[in-house]
C-alpha cells in the first residue's frame, strides 16, 4: 500500500486555524457582547443593570447634619440625548426632621465615561432631573429637595457600570481600548481601538 504525503496546507489555512486558535483562548463568556470584526462591544440593558444593582445601597452624611441614602436602583437608556438615568429610592434621614427618615425617589440622568486606568465605564457628571419626597411639603420640601439632589449627583459621580477585565480586551496578541460611547435604547456600544 502506498502512502501520499498530505499537500502543504495553504496561508490562508494557516491563518484560519491560528485565529481559531487564538479566539478559543479566550474565555467564552468574554466574547458574549464583543464583535470584533465591527470593534465594538455591546453592553445589554439588563447586563447593565444587575452590575449597577451590585453596587447599591450607598449613603452619604451631609453636612454633618443629614443621611442621604439611595437603593432599588433602575436603568434608563435615552439614546437621543447620549446619557444614562439612574431612578433610586431616596433616605433622608436627621435628627432635626419631625418624620425621619423621609422617603422619596430620586431620579438622575448622567454622561459616560471610560477610566482607562481601572478599565471601567463610568457615570460622569450626573444631574438630578426629577426628585419627589413622601410626607413633607413647603419650605421643607424644597430644602429636602435640594439636599437629596446635591447628594445624589455626588453618590453617582464615577459610579461603574460596566468593568472589563484585561483578558476581556485581549484577542491574541492585541490590547483594545475603548473609544466613543453610544448610549442604544436597550444597551450601551463602546467602539474598541
Amino acid at each position: 500500500m502506498q502512502t501520499r504525503p498530505l499537500p502543504f496546507p495553504s496561508r490562508r489555512w494557516l491563518l484560519c486555524a491560528l485565529l481559531g486558535a487564538a479566539a478559543l483562548q479566550s474565555p467564552l463568556s468574554a466574547l458574549a457582547g464583543f464583535n470584533f470584526f465591527t470593534s465594538e462591544y455591546t453592553a445589554t440593558r439588563d447586563e447593565l443593570q444587575t452590575q449597577i444593582a451590585k453596587r447599591f445601597p450607598v449613603a452619604e452624611r451631609y453636612a454633618e447634619i443629614f443621611m442621604v441614602g439611595l437603593r432599588d436602583p433602575q436603568l434608563g437608556l435615552d439614546a437621543r440625548g447620549n446619557r444614562a438615568a439612574i431612578t433610586a429610592t431616596l433616605t433622608i434621614a436627621s435628627p432635626l426632621l419631625a418624620a425621619s427618615p423621609v422617603q422619596g425617589v430620586v431620579s438622575v440622568s448622567s454622561a459616560l465615561r471610560y477610566d482607562a486606568t481601572t478599565r471601567a465605564l463610568r457615570l460622569d457628571q450626573p444631574k438630578a432631573e426629577r426628585i419627589e419626597l413622601q410626607g413633607v411639603h413647603g419650605r421643607d420640601a424644597e430644602r429636602l429637595q435640594q439636599v437629596g439632589a446635591l447628594v445624589a449627583q455626588e453618590l453617582l459621580q464615577g459610579q461603574v457600570l460596566r468593568s472589563f477585565t484585561a483578558d476581556e480586551l485581549t484577542v491574541g496578541r492585541k490590547t483594545y481600548e475603548i473609544g466613543d460611547i453610544t448610549v442604544q435604547d436597550d444597551g450601551i456600544k463602546v467602539q474598541l481601538k
